[in-house]
């Protein structure tokens, strides 16, 4: 019987053993030579992801541009903010060489009680919290400067942290808002919060590539516990801060403007309202607002409107229209000033279109047609020169075309021009569609020789890093009209202020000549698309060029739909309540300014007045000549309103909040604006009943503020009385109407 070796089958097993070992051994010696080759595997690189594990990198934000008037002053500027908070319990300080948790709790409440706006006992109570892992001290720890946040941390106090916070700041609150716009924190690619600040409306949007800049990185090699490797170079990518912008707005201009702009919305509140100054040779905006509006440094009424009413909004413009008819009448030959026509009504293209007054004023001149602002005297002077040559100039003027000024979302107007009535009412401003800056655009041609300049409201981007300038130049965008024209018609709009039968009257101003045109625009119903018609649902507005044998500035104004009150029984009566004061300020302010001799004394600069005591800054501010109110119960000042190094009129209400329990001050008499900075110090929200002038609050004087979420202010108006004559109603088409 034969038997296998066992001996023999030991070999051959050792053998086969033996090979497998090979192949497996060439096997992984051959991919352990790839992967060194290579450096990856499955796809997966090594070395980079080694280089991961102890690597660490973080993002060197970018600091976004700063906004300045042209002055230099601060409009918008990056600022951090901090939150305080206080951690309470003692797991954080396990295994800790010092106590990361509140020690003692009695010196820290005392401590910190010089620092925010909040009595020691108060603190002390939020402090002796069970059960609670950290607390935070509501508005009194919130929005902390980096000043108090820094003076806080020198005081050593365990437990105390601060969370920072990324934050863009408009220290004049109500300032040209749509305008200049709002940046704020966006959202990263997987929609989580973001750290960077992005424009979100007005020159913050459309500049948002120009002043966000480029964020740098920073990268270094970490251990196994994630501490930096001593002797390990730190790579650096510097971070590229966003350009600086340098607006031609003028603050003092334009916070005079604010503030009249304010005391109308708050007197005869109408539905929309807009005033534009000018600079007639350069197109420098030299301010500019409307209502409604909103306060950037609150965000207080920020979701009534988010249009830019200055091109965003669009409109018929009524009788102001008639300046650039007159001005191309002029230039074609066919306004003769002291030929005579029969006023009241004229036949155009199967319709009619009548007077203000529909009986007119008789066989008239017409130079008094200008100063009645007779429609029948301006379809007159189109159906003379033509269609044809009225619609070409209408073109030159930049009409249903876009200004392109540099605003996102800018609407071109219309102008449809199709049937002879259509054609006709477009010289009296019916039918045809116009924005505020076109107008602005238009009117310059009259008040500039006839070249017509393109408004602008930036002077210069500037890179902080290099010095580098960009300039923005004055920019002509055309001709419509020679300087003989544009001289003549100057003179004719003389008629309308001065002549006795004249519709501007109301626009006279002291020391100083003025051409100027009223108009009052029909508004369409958009759900009938017919127009409106009795009490004040029109847009009453008015243009001003002053000088007026050499205009300097041009101020224009609209009012949509005012109340009546106060004196006032029409709403024309309304404009001039903005356009006097501003433009006589305008014109003394710049009037001041070409006369060396005369320093300017409108404009102070914001002392720093915290840490100092309230004796101490109340009589800082006061021999400024500014209005003091304290908010608060201590002897120290914490925080201030407006801030330090802002620039500021003498008679600026500057609102001081001290440390301790805050107190509630009496607000009698205050405007809304100004109740607003204590709204901004605070933190806590106000809510408004009525207009006007503080005359109650939910909160008396000396209350304790502190455990308030929102506090009730009732406004009632100044009760102050004007007579005003009546103007004549607005324009009317009747038949024409239809077209």
């Amino acid at each position: 019987m034969n038997r296998k070796n066992p001996l023999r089958n030991r070999k051959n097993f050792t053998i086969i053993l033996f090979v497998v070992n090979v192949v497996l051994f060439l096997i992984f010696a051959g991919r352990f030579s790839y992967i060194m080759v290579k450096g990856e595997v499955g796809g997966e690189n090594l070395i980079h992801n080694v280089n991961n594990l102890y690597t660490r990198s973080s993002v060197l934000q970018a600091e976004r541009g700063t906004i300045y008037d042209s002055g230099g002053a601060p409009i918008a500027m990056d600022a951090s903010s901090y939150k305080l908070i206080a951690v309470l319990t003692d797991a954080w300080s396990e295994n800790a060489k010092e106590p990361q948790h509140v020690v003692d709790k009695e010196k820290t409440a005392h401590v910190l009680s010089q620092y925010i706006a909040m009595s020691e006992e108060d603190i002390l109570q939020r402090l002796s919290r069970d059960g609670l892992a950290q607390v935070e001290f509501g508005t009194a720890g919130n929005n902390l400067s980096y000043d108090t946040m820094s003076k806080i941390e020198a005081e050593d106090l365990p437990g105390i942290i601060f969370e920072e916070k990324q934050t863009r700041l408009y220290p004049n609150g109500v300032f040209a808002s749509h305008l200049v716009g709002l940046a704020q924190p966006g959202e990263d690619e997987e929609r989580e919060p973001s750290s960077e600040l992005s424009g979100i409306m007005g020159i913050e949007l459309a500049y948002d590539d120009v002043l966000k800049g480029t964020d740098g990185q920073l990268e270094y090699k970490k251990d196994r516990f994630g501490y930096a490797i001593p002797g390990e170079d730190a790579n650096v990518k510097e971070p590229q801060d966003g350009k600086d912008i340098y607006l031609t707005l003028d603050k003092s201009l334009q916070v005079f403007l604010e503030t009249v702009m304010s005391q109308v919305q708050e007197e005869h509140s109408p539905t929309a309202m807009t005033a534009t100054l000018m600079d007639a040779e350069t197109g420098e905006i030299l301010a500019a607002s409307q209502r409604p509006t909103f306060n950037a440094t609150t965000k207080e009424n920020i979701n009534q409107t988010w249009q830019n009413l200055l091109v965003e909004y669009t409109f018929e413009p009524g009788s102001t229209m008639k300046v650039m008819t007159l001005a191309a009448a002029v230039e074609e030959g066919v306004f003769n000033p002291n030929e005579y026509y029969e006023s009241g009504s004229v036949e155009v293209g199967g319709g009619v279109v009548h007077d203000v007054k529909r009986e007119g004023w008789g066989t008239i001149s017409y130079l008094e047609g200008v100063a009645r602002s007779s429609n029948v005297a301006f379809v007159n002077l189109v159906e003379r020169m033509g269609y044809d040559t009225w619609k070409s100039y209408l073109d030159e003027f930049g009409f249903s075309q876009k200004t392109n000024i540099g605003l996102v979302n800018e609407n071109a107007g219309s102008n449809p021009y199709a049937w002879p009535l259509q054609k006709a009412n477009t010289s009296f401003g019916q039918g045809i569609t116009v924005t505020v800056s076109q107008m602005m655009q238009a009117f310059s041609a009259v008040a500039n020789d006839g070249e017509m300049v393109k408004p602008r409201f930036i002077d210069k981007i500037v890179d902080p890093e290099t010095g580098e300038e960009t300039v923005f130049e004055k920019e002509v965008v055309g001709k419509p009209i020679s300087k003989e024209a544009a001289d003549l018609a100057l003179d004719y709009l003389k008629e309308p202020v001065y002549s006795e039968h004249g519709t501007a009257n109301k626009y006279q101003i002291d020391g100083y000549e003025i051409a100027a045109k009223t108009g009052t625009a029909q508004m369409v119903d958009p759900e009938t698309g017919q127009y409106l018609s009795g009490g004040t649902n029109y847009i009453y507005s008015a243009v001003g060029m002053a000088p007026a044998d050499d205009p300097k500035l041009i101020l224009y104004v609209t009012v949509q739909q005012p109340k009546l009150g106060n004196g006032i029984t029409h709403g024309s009566s309304v404009v001039p309540k903005v356009l006097n004061p501003v433009m006589k300020w305008a014109l003394d302010y710049k009037r001041m300014g070409e006369n060396e001799s005369v320093t300017e004394v409108e404009r102070i600069e914001m002392p720093k007045v915290t840490e100092m005591s309230v004796d101490e800054a109340r009589s800082a501010l006061t021999e400024k000549g500014m209005d003091v109110a304290v908010v608060g119960t201590g002897d120290t000042i914490v925080q201030q309103f407006p801030y330090a190094d802002v620039l500021t009129f003498p008679n600026e209400k500057a609102v001081l909040m001290t440390n301790g329990a805050m107190a509630m001050p009496d607000l009698t008499g205050w405007s809304k604006n100004d109740a607003l900075k204590v709204a901004e110090l605070t933190g806590i929200e106000f809510v408004f009943e009525g207009e006007g002038y503080v005359t109650a609050q939910s909160i008396p004087p000396g209350g304790n503020m502190q455990s308030e979420e929102q506090i009730t202010l009732t406004l009632e108006p100044s009760g102050t009385k004007q007579e005003e004559e009546e103007e004549p109603l607005p324009d009317s088409t009747s038949e024409a109407d239809a077209g």
